[in-house]
């Protein structure tokens, strides 16, 4: 073979697609289902990243806190508690929506849901459960089913806290999930206790602007063939095909519509609705708030644990800072999500406007390390964090906490950074 010298472009990558063809747009089909994808390819530390907490000299809520507690106020003192999208919660953190995904023989969802609920962290339930793995109304379907899923966040509740949130799609829609949820009767302590929500998926972080991908074995896929789209994207000769889904078609009206139809069907759940991040995402998540939205969570281009072709988290979507810039003062509970697993980067999320934070591929690495416990600790420490810088920022609730804790640097203009306005709400 001559030698050739490619100056200026990514051989290695060139060379992979031309012997692997459309299959090189994704990641190596081998690991599916024992890797978590999405993640793959995004520029090292973000503006987010990059960002700094700065905190003030002069601190008039600390002096009120001295003077309610009757002595100098310590990090410990700082009160966490929230509410979530309807839910009460212990911190300003929900686990968000990711749906079938699983590593290895391991069950994550389930791991998830169990220690979700019993710490009473908000828990969204991702699309595509019902499809890959049923509803769970058979012994079969039991293992990693939808309702085993439910059944494992709702077993560990404790009283007033929490609350669950079942996401649905297009092909969602299609099964139904949303009327079996409210209409099972082992669901009627989470919707008498008012902890029971869905969530109108418009779009997600991870591939903004497509609908759900997943590798199938052939001969199951053939059962989906008239609800989904196949292709032999890995090679005919290969046992596997890529099952890709509609992104579904909205517009304000469409959008407001389905919202209304959402309250008036199931007028005793919640109703969140998940944006992608879209260069209108301001426009619809005001449009859905004055619908009637109870939250809008919305995934920053960092978000995603799926299966995604590898060119979308490197370069579609915008980041999580320039979702929340747009967004600015929100008009509702604003929930947001994007590689979110630290107390410094939930501080800054909440400063820019969110109400609450979202753990999509950090739980799932939680519960992989640890099935019982391991969310449980990552949480623990994320909660120690956010009580640090939130009491060295001068206030003691998560909720005050403002853009003016933010410093973007000079590489960021600071007409990029949110300010401070009135209507900033954080319940």
């Amino acid at each position: 073979m001559t030698a050739l010298h490619a100056a200026g472009l990514p051989e290695a990558a060139i060379r992979a697609r031309a012997r692997s063809g459309a299959a090189a747009a994704f990641p190596d089909v081998d690991s599916y289902g024992h890797t978590l994808f999405g993640d793959e390819g995004r520029p090292v530390g973000d503006p987010l990243d990059r960002a700094r907490l700065v905190p003030p000299v002069f601190v008039p809520q600390r002096l009120e806190k001295l003077i309610d507690l009757g002595r100098e106020p310590l990090f410990s003192d700082v009160d966490l508690s929230t509410v979530i999208g309807g839910f009460s919660a212990a911190l300003p953190v929900y686990v968000s929506a990711f749906g079938s995904t699983q590593v290895a023989s391991r069950d994550l969802g389930t791991a998830v849901a169990r220690q979700a609920g019993r710490l009473g962290v908000p828990m969204a339930i991702g699309e595509n459960i019902v499809p890959v793995s049923g509803y769970g109304r058979v012994e079969t379907e039991e293992q990693r089913s939808l309702l085993r899923r439910i059944e494992a966040y709702a077993e560990h509740l404790p009283d007033g806290l929490g609350g669950l949130v079942v996401q649905q799609s297009t092909e969602d829609a299609d099964a139904e999930v949303w009327n079996l949820v409210y209409s099972d009767p082992r669901t009627r302590g989470l919707l008498e206790s008012g902890r029971l929500g869905f969530e109108l998926k418009v779009g997600q972080g991870a591939k903004p602007g497509l609908g759900g991908m997943t590798v199938l074995p052939r001969g199951e896929a053939a059962a989906l063939a008239d609800r989904f789209q196949l292709q032999d994207v890995f090679g005919p000769d290969d046992p596997r095909v890529l099952r890709s889904s509609s992104p579904g078609t909205f517009t304000d009206e469409i959008l407001r519509q389905q919202i209304r139809l959402m309250r008036n069907n199931f007028p005793r759940a919640r109703v969140w609705v998940k944006l992608p991040p879209a260069r209108d995402v301001a426009e619809a998540a005001r449009v859905a708030w004055a619908a009637g939205a109870d939250a809008v969570t919305v995934d920053g281009a960092e978000g995603g644990s799926g299966w995604v072709p590898g060119l979308f988290p490197a370069q579609v979507g915008l980041p999580l800072h320039e979702c929340l810039h747009r967004i600015g003062a929100p008009q509702g509970c604003l929930l947001a999500s994007g590689r979110i697993w630290e107390g410094a980067r939930a501080a800054k999320a909440l400063a820019l406007g969110a109400t609450a934070v979202g753990l999509g591929r950090a739980a799932l690495l939680a519960a992989d390390e640890d099935p019982e416990a391991g969310l449980t600790r990552l949480l623990e420490c994320l909660a120690l964090e956010l009580r640090l810088v939130t009491s060295a920022l001068g206030v003691y609730t998560s909720g005050a906490l403002t853009p003016e804790d933010v410093w973007f640097g000079p590489t960021t203009t600071a007409e990029r950074v949110p300010q401070p306005t009135e209507g900033h709400l954080h319940g």
